[in-house]
């Protein structure tokens, strides 16, 4: 830097380009030669507070992490506790069927509905939103193009894994409104209608660019889930906390692969030139 000099202005610490030669007055930001300062801090304004994609670092990923953990954590405790319950023949049990006696009412409606829940139905859909996920991205040239529609189905694949060994293990008897068996809980039905259904929304969601597509595909999503969770309590083929609980593993089950598979899928879809110009 130039000499310090015994009178104003003075150039001070820190501020080297603040009071040199030619600067309009004590204390102006401005260089003799008028071009900004080469700092990157004046160069550019800071982002608003709480705005995404400041880097580094980049704010809004730790809180989305917590919540993930969170809808991983949560629906398991919740999963566990109604499982103790429905073992021990805990008072949530007591609840549970005096709800069920006050929903029960079947009729055809009920019925149809419950049937979204088949295998049979369910897994097409699945079949078809992964193979067409598959599809755009490797007709963008996207970098592991298959891996999410791999990974749906095989969270399809540990529906009945899971969901056989926990019906024998706790070995509950359907409601009056069904013959006389056990191997109620939890219900195949909806766990089947969560994973399918879910995992086909998660695996369209980053094809699609227009917010009321998205929007569309989810209330599609929740509409189905709901509609066979109702149908089967409504028909008397469950108790309430049968299709609670399978929420709360399908939950665990979708969450646990957003959390496995998202990271790759925002990589290479942002990374991809293909991607930001590809149709919707």
């Amino acid at each position: 830097m130039g000499d310090i000099r015994t009178g104003p202005p003075q150039l001070r610490p820190g501020r080297a380009l603040a009071h040199t030669y030619g600067a309009s007055g004590p204390g102006s930001p401005h260089r003799s030669d008028s071009r900004p300062p080469q700092t990157p801090r004046g160069a550019r304004p800071s982002d608003p507070d709480g705005r995404p994609g400041t880097t580094p670092p980049v704010p809004g990923r730790p809180t989305s992490l917590l919540s993930l953990l969170g809808l991983l954590g949560l629906p398991a405790l919740l999963f566990a506790l109604i499982t103790w319950q429905v073992v021990a023949d805990g008072p949530l049990v007591d609840v549970d069927e005096r709800l069920s006696t006050a929903l029960v009412h079947p009729d055809r409606a009920g019925e149809l509905l419950s049937d979204l829940g088949n295998v049979q139905i369910a897994l097409p859909v699945l079949l078809l939103g992964a193979g067409y996920a598959a599809w755009r991205s490797r007709r963008h040239g996207t970098d592991r193009w298959w891996l999410p529609a791999a990974g749906a189905l095989l969270l399809m694949g540990l529906v009945p894994a899971l969901v056989i060994p926990l019906k024998e293990l706790t070995d509950r008897p359907g409601t009056p409104a069904v013959p006389p068996a056990t191997g109620y809980f939890p219900s195949g039905h909806t766990a089947t209608a969560v994973i399918a259904y879910g995992a086909a929304t998660l695996v369209l969601l980053p094809l699609l660019r227009s917010p009321a597509a998205r929007r569309a595909v989810v209330t599609g999503c929740a509409a189905l889930v709901l509609g066979v969770s109702y149908g089967l309590v409504r028909r008397g083929f469950h108790w309430p906390l049968d299709v609670v609980a399978s929420w709360c593993l399908g939950t665990v089950l979708l969450t646990g692969y957003v959390l496995i598979v998202s990271r790759s899928i925002r990589r290479t879809s942002a990374g991809t030139p293909s991607s930001r110009t590809g149709p919707s």
